[in-house]
């Protein structure tokens, strides 16, 4: 069967639509977030008890925007890519605050419903980590720092990763006692550690399907300007 072309471009914009759907139904789910945007939903719980306003898409590209100079800072270096990163960080926002808008709208069915919300989720998620994987277009922050990290040093980007989301878990494990009290666990919960244990090979899979049906390709001219 002759493979379809898939632009990297557009595979950027699905990717980043398809990573927004997924967090606002674990986020409806309740069951708690991925390790990786933890931080950020507790940033989100936190703040808007004081400031309603302070969305979790807020929260979202607030967060990236440290990680970004952090980034910098340790690299030594600025490239046009990093910000584009926070580019990226800002329609995330802006998409999944939107989306958690539009999943408010789907009537609650119980647990049988969260249970839905949690895997629809978990496989929105790695369906857009997957596409954001075959564009050369700025990731956000999170992807962005494993990659330029590894790089600079190195080092192994699968052992980068994992340091990554097991710094990140115990971060949101933190933030959810020094906010919330000792003990009480919010963001992390059950559906963080499922995720830490099967996103791997649901992200493998995506990949491998897309791969086996499409051809990536460029439509636009812009990927040295991504690469300086």
């Amino acid at each position: 069967m002759k493979k379809k072309v898939f632009y990297t471009e557009l595979s950027y914009v699905f990717g980043i639509i398809a990573l927004a759907i997924g967090v606002a139904l674990m986020e409806r789910a309740d069951f708690g977030m991925s390790m990786v945007v933890a931080p950020a939903y507790l940033l989100h719980l936190k703040i808007s008890q004081y400031l309603p306003f302070f969305s979790f898409g807020m929260a979202e590209y607030t967060l990236q925007a440290v990680l970004i100079i952090a980034l910098m800072l340790i690299v030594r270096k600025f490239r046009f890519s990093y910000l584009f990163s926070f580019v990226t960080a800002v329609w995330y926002g802006f998409a999944l605050d939107g989306c958690i808008y539009l999943v408010s709208f789907i009537p609650d069915g119980g647990i049988v419903s969260r249970v839905a919300f949690f895997i629809g989720g978990m496989l929105f998620c790695s369906c857009g980590v997957s596409l954001v994987f075959h564009t050369y277009i700025s990731p956000e922050a999170y992807e962005l720092f494993v990659k330029e990290i590894s790089l600079k040093f190195s080092l192994n980007i699968t052992k980068v990763k994992w340091i990554y989301d097991i710094t990140s878990t115990l971060v949101a494990v933190a933030m959810s006692f020094i906010f919330f009290g000792l003990w009480h666990f919010e963001g992390v919960k059950l559906g963080t550690v499922i995720c830490a244990l099967v996103n791997g090979l649901i992200i493998g899979a995506f990949s491998k399907l897309f791969e086996k049906t499409f051809v990536f390709k460029d439509g636009l001219k812009l990927r040295p300007l991504f690469e300086k």
